[in-house]
Formats: C-alpha cells, sequence, structure tokens
C-alpha cells in the first residue's frame, strides 16, 4: 500500500449539494451522515457514481470514506460526494490528478436550476394562450 497523508479533506458540489468528504486509511467503508452507504442510497446506480473515484484510482479498499451531506436530492447529493471524494484523492496523491481531470470527477457541473420568472407558472412555463 503506498503513503497516504493521515486525513484527507475534500468538499463537493452539485446543483444545491455540499459535501464534505474525509478519507482515512482504512478498509473502504463508506459512511454517508453517520449511515452505511447501502442504507442511505437506495438505487444501484447512486452507489456506483459515489464509488467511481475509489474505482478508477484502484483505491477501494485503501480509504474509509467519512462524508457529511446536506441540500438537494440523492442524486445531486451523490454527485457531490464524487466531486469531494476526487478532489480528497488528489489532496492525498497528486498522482491520481490526470486520471480523475479526464473523467470529468473533478471538474464543478455548473448546471442550477433555472429561476423562476414573474408572469409565468415555472421558469419558461407560460400560461395557456387565448385569443379571447
Amino acid at each position: 500500500m503506498a503513503q497516504y497523508r493521515l486525513k484527507n479533506y475534500g468538499t463537493g458540489r452539485r446543483k444545491k449539494s455540499v459535501a464534505r468528504v474525509r478519507l482515512i486509511p482504512g478498509t473502504g467503508r463508506i459512511t454517508i451522515n453517520k449511515r452505511d452507504i447501502d442504507d442511505y442510497f437506495g438505487l444501484a446506480t447512486l452507489k456506483f457514481i459515489v464509488r467511481q473515484p475509489l474505482v478508477l484510482t484502484k483505491t477501494e479498499g485503501d480509504f474509509d470514506v467519512i462524508c457529511r451531506v446536506h441540500g438537494g436530492g440523492t442524486t445531486g447529493q451523490a454527485g457531490a460526494i464524487r466531486h469531494g471524494i476526487s478532489r480528497a484523492l488528489v489532496n492525498a496523491d497528486p498522482d491520481y490528478r490526470p486520471a480523475l481531470k479526464k473523467a470529468g470527477f473533478m471538474t464543478r457541473d455548473p448546471r442550477m436550476k433555472e429561476r423562476k420568472k414573474y408572469g409565468l407558472k415555472k421558469a419558461r412555463k407560460a400560461p395557456q394562450f387565448s385569443k379571447r
């Protein structure tokens, strides 16, 4: 096993979600808001999204992931955790950066919900038009 720093931190963001991630050398347990990943996320795709950076860098069993996440929905939270894990891995070992960057895990996804405009029902949906 390679030499890593004792604690590695990373902050990930996606839509309205913010995740504070801590990587500690360990056995590969992932804890989100003091709950196991299997309890927190029901869908297998969300668990897959969270584990992607660890699988890519082949560090699945090297680190325990402790994460606090708030805001947004489950998909946004999974994306925020992935972003945070990627940043923490680069903090642990800068050699992981090119692979994570190429996979797109280091880039903060800028897409956000568009604000509602006055006179409209939603951001773009207008009331039904009537000639009379």
